[in-house]
């Protein structure tokens, strides 16, 4: 019996460390094109983490902020940066726990990054500003403005999540895949199976972009770079978003704004009509357009049809 048990100890001390020199070989190799450069950006040093940010152009500050997840970061306003830049001062960052910015063993919440946003504003751009936020990064803004009438100028919706999503709130279900993701090895694995250039591929030509052929390699090399750079802190983003914890009831916040808010989104974004008339439906002055022929990342499929979109709402 104890020889039995001795064996299965070696095995499984065997499977552990072998399965931790594969993670972090997936991780080496995801990084080593370095696509995604610190130059010529900066960090602000939030008392959170480390922030990275780039800034361009003059004019009214416009702030450019990514959807939330792992392998997002600004990249996906790229195609856009400078054509605002001609009409704005643009920010764009990396929001914490993705891209270049610091990827911390933390619950992220709602509140954690309006508190940044705040502060962002506050002490870098330090002028009321315009913002554009993609999916659930939408519903920081919202809040953000909520509690600081101030800061926020425009808000420009793109593909927003659902009010009934952002009202799902931690359950036994989504701690326990939270708690999986945070496990060492096992969730780091698992966390590099999700975040595999596989799926990343497979999420663009199913759901980011209407027409696949629109999709080039470079962007799914850099999404699944943004993944894995700092090893496998995105772990931790990724069990808060699974776990609901970034999630929160922006209804009363929603009525209560006076900011012109405006949403835009592919015309091909799953239920985007349904969920545009539930926004409308809380705040009647909400206006909207749909880009042709593009879906959730209508700014990186269809950049110049967008900026034309946008441009009429400036």
């Amino acid at each position: 019996m104890k020889h039995k048990l001795k064996n299965a100890l070696i095995l499984t001390s065997v499977c552990i460390g072998s399965l931790h020199i594969i993670n972090q070989f997936i991780s080496s190799a995801a990084t080593v094109k370095n696509l995604l450069p610190i130059r010529p950006g900066k960090y602000f040093d939030w008392r959170h983490g480390r922030v990275y940010y780039r800034k361009f152009g003059s004019g009214k500050p416009l702030l450019l902020i990514h959807d939330l997840d792992p392998s997002a970061s600004a990249y996906e306003w790229n195609q856009l940066e400078q054509q605002l830049a001609k009409d704005f001062t643009v920010y764009s960052i990396d929001l914490p726990g993705c891209g270049r910015s610091d990827k911390s063993n933390m619950i992220y919440t709602n509140y954690f990054y309006v508190q940044l946003l705040n502060d962002f504003t506050e002490n870098v751009i330090r002028k009321k500003t315009n913002v554009a936020a993609t999916g659930l990064s939408g519903s920081f803004v919202i809040m953000a403005a909520n509690n600081n009438e101030e800061l926020f100028d425009k808000i420009f919706l793109i593909s927003p999540k659902s009010i009934s999503s952002l009202n799902q709130i931690p359950n036994p279900r989504s701690r326990i895949a939270k708690h999986i993701l945070n496990c060492p090895v096992l969730g780091t694995t698992l966390y590099y199976i999700l975040s595999n250039h596989t799926n990343i591929e497979y999420l663009f030509t199913e759901n980011y972009f209407h027409n696949p052929f629109h999709l080039s390699r470079r962007t799914v090399d850099i999404y699944h770079e943004c993944a894995h750079r700092k090893g496998n802190g995105g772990k931790y983003l990724l069990s808060s978003i699974k776990g609901n914890f970034v999630n929160i009831d922006i209804s009363h916040a929603l009525r209560n704004l006076d900011n012109s808010i405006y949403i835009i989104s592919g015309d091909s974004t799953p239920n985007i009509d349904s969920i545009i008339k539930s926004y409308e439906t809380l705040n009647p002055a909400i206006e909207s357009a749909l880009v042709e022929k593009a879906a959730y990342l209508p700014q990186l499929e269809c950049p110049e049809a967008f900026y034309q979109t946008m441009k009429v709402f400036f």
